[in-house]
Order: structure tokens, then C-alpha cells, then sequence
């Protein structure tokens, strides 16, 4: 519990900081980075990219079709704004890094509105 309150307040310093992003993003990528981790099935170092793959299957199974409206109204409108919340978890300890991640790992990995909009389907019981 103190952790989460460390964490909390971590944010919150990140926020002043930098206030592109709502608080809910911070928890969602946080949210995220375990989710890619359990369906791994194994701890160790996540790269940008399995992350981002993480955060979008998330981001459909948590939001359906509002997925993008959410992260987007989040302030996170590309793959790009995903790898800055987690620099700035970086900067304040909140996650940790490898010497060879690097922000370039999160840019363009996937188009916002193909996965979250053109790759979505309804389907309708006949």
C-alpha cells in the first residue's frame, strides 16, 4: 500500500512537471506493463514494443470501440505518447529501464485508428 502511495505521489509530481497526460494514462500504462507481464507467463525485461502490444489488447478488452476516445480524452493519441509516460515513469523511478530502451522504441509501432477503430468488429447475433 505504501508503494502505491509512493507511486501516487510520484505521479503527481510528474503531472507538474509535465501535464500532458491525465493521471489515468500513468495508471494505465502501470496497469499495462502487468498485464504484458502475466500474459507472458515470465517476469523479465519488457521490451517497447511487447508493452505497446500489451497496452493496445488492454485498451480494446477494458474499452471496446471507445478505446481510442478514452486514451485520446488521457492526451495519448499515438504509440509515441505511451513511451513518454513511461520516461517520465522512468525519470521518477516508478518503472525501470534498460541502458538500450530508448524513446524510439515506442514511435509509429502501430496507427491509432487502424487498431482501435478499422480492426474492431461488432458482431451481431442473427
Amino acid at each position: 500500500m505504501a508503494d502505491e502511495r509512493d507511486d501516487e505521489q510520484k505521479i503527481s509530481q510528474i503531472i507538474l512537471r509535465d501535464d500532458r497526460y491525465h493521471r489515468e494514462a500513468y495508471r494505465f500504462v502501470q496497469e499495462g506493463l502487468e498485464y504484458t507481464v502475466q500474459r507472458r507467463g515470465r517476469r523479465g525485461h519488457v521490451s517497447g514494443k511487447e508493452l505497446l502490444e500489451g497496452l493496445r489488447d488492454l485498451a480494446r478488452e477494458r474499452f471496446g470501440l471507445m478505446a481510442r476516445t478514452v486514451l485520446n480524452q488521457w492526451g495519448v493519441k499515438s504509440t509515441s505518447d505511451f513511451g513518454e509516460i513511461v520516461f517520465n515513469l522512468v525519470d521518477e523511478q516508478v518503472m525501470s529501464k534498460q541502458d538500450s530502451d530508448t524513446r524510439e522504441d515506442f514511435a509509429n509501432v502501430y496507427d491509432f485508428e487502424e487498431v482501435f477503430d478499422q480492426q474492431t468488429q461488432i458482431e451481431i447475433e442473427e
